[in-house]
């Protein structure tokens, strides 16, 4: 049965106002009836053992899973830089660790100006391969979110070499149904799908190996999202038996509040679960 759940970023003008903490988004999601959260590095307010065991035992009362860390991290820096995002990766494992998370979120690689992809990809793929070993040391998967924006994970065929290279079994594969090239999300102009591009096609591609998937909500106002097809999207995870997470992402906030949008996706993306 797949689940609900909510990222923090999804309450990110809330956050970055001091209006909410962990602790109140944990409450929030408890109140919505969600499965669980995501959390992004930048809702913690501290990495203290006793503040991460206030949150686990918060959520736990609460009955909200804590389903991954969401880390922002780029192997694609200059070599010198790389030693602090592996081990950035790495201090974020063992938070999950302690708070019994199963999966912690990173990105692939940005390529800076006057490189090649394929610069970029040699030393990138060696920074995940030891990132996902040490994930797999402590028993937290490594799942690598598709995004696009200069990142080397535009496409479906993208995700699929880069999980192929680093060839570890808890390295996987989180979903995000607005990020791939062509996505009106994603594709430079908001709104706006390139067809000749077919981002659904690389959703369809990488859905199999998906062990969570990020549900992109830009426009709910009418209680449907519009800029995405979530009819189609069900019917690509149902045809591959997913059976994981569906984690809202709000990024509408420049057309309705996040206090009023999140629900009506929570219902959206509830009755969509519910059909057959």
């Amino acid at each position: 049965m797949m689940k609900l759940g909510c990222m923090s970023l999804s309450y990110q003008k809330q956050f970055g106002a001091g209006e909410l903490t962990l602790e109140g988004f944990i409450d929030r999601a408890h109140e919505l009836r969600l499965d669980g959260i995501d959390i992004h590095t930048r809702a913690f307010a501290s990495t203290e053992p006793d503040y991460l065991r206030s949150i686990r035992m918060r959520a736990l009362k609460k009955g909200v899973a804590l389903s991954y860390i969401g880390v922002s991290s780029n192997f694609g820096k200059p070599p010198d830089e790389l030693v602090e995002q592996v081990a950035t990766a790495k201090e974020w494992i063992d938070v999950a660790a302690f708070l019994g998370i199963p999966l912690v979120r990173v990105f692939a690689a940005w390529v800076p100006e006057g490189e090649s992809e394929e610069d970029v990809w040699a030393r990138m793929i060696p920074c995940l391969a030891e990132v996902a070993e040490y994930g797999q040391q402590k028993g937290v998967v490594l799942g690598l979110h598709n995004h696009n924006h200069g990142c080397v994970t535009r496409t479906g065929k993208d995700v699929r070499r880069i999980i192929d290279e680093v060839d570890n079994p808890y390295f996987s594969h989180i979903l995000d149904t607005g990020q791939y090239v062509g996505s009106p999300g994603a594709s430079g102009a908001r709104g706006v799908e390139d067809p000749s591009l077919d981002f659904y096609g690389s959703i369809a591609e990488t859905a199999p190996l998906a062990v969570h998937v990020r549900c992109k909500i830009y426009r709910i106002q009418s209680g449907v999202e519009e800029w995405l097809d979530y009819p189609r999207i069900f019917e690509i995870l149902r045809g591959v038996n997913f059976n994981g997470w569906l984690s809202i992402v709000y990024e509408g906030q420049d057309v309705e509040e996040e206090g009023t949008a999140v629900p009506k996706a929570v219902t959206y993306l509830r009755k969509l679960m519910n059909q057959s």
